[in-house]
């Protein structure tokens, strides 16, 4: 068990001297390319993020997109959507049967094309942020894998049976 003490250095850490584009790695995220580079394919499936850029050689490994982007997505869509069947519905009322094959599969395809976009872009901004071991300086992997040499041998833990 780590003790917060190790938990809370990560966030403590020092940068580079030089900050990374925000704007323009969500844009070569969205674009699903390498958020560093903007050449290299991000993504070597559907949604399985190479573990490095076939480019430049940035490490994506590090990614942490986990439920993000269907999040994001299912609210994108959702606007959409719900936006446009109000349109339809106040100006041309069809029947329900309508909205339903209209809607149903609209919503499918759309969160389809864009979940790829939009993990790519949280990628991105993880990597711009340096976030979750995209700190070249940061020793968050280490402190994941537990090969930390700096902390002490027996961390403290919280003792209940009293």
């Amino acid at each position: 068990m780590q003790n917060m003490t190790e938990i809370s250095r990560l966030g403590t850490g020092h940068r580079p001297q030089t900050p990374r584009p925000i704007l323009g790695a969500l844009m070569r995220g969205a674009a699903r390319k390498c958020p560093a580079c903007g050449v290299g394919a991000l993504y070597r499936r559907y949604l399985k993020v190479v573990d490095d850029c076939p480019r430049c050689g940035e490490a994506l490994h590090h990614q942490r997109a986990d439920d993000a982007p269907p999040y994001f997505t299912i609210a994108i869509v959702g606007h959409v959507v719900v936006g446009l069947m109000l349109a339809v519905e106040v100006a041309y009322r069809p029947p329900l049967w309508l909205h339903g094959a209209l809607w149903l599969p609209l919503a499918i395809i759309l969160c389809l094309v864009l979940l790829p976009s939009v993990k790519g872009t949280i990628v991105a901004l993880q990597w711009a942020l340096f976030m979750h071991g995209f700190d070249p300086d940061g020793d968050e992997e280490a402190l994941l894998a537990g090969d930390l040499t700096d902390r002490p041998a027996h961390s403290p833990r919280l003792d209940f049976r009293r």
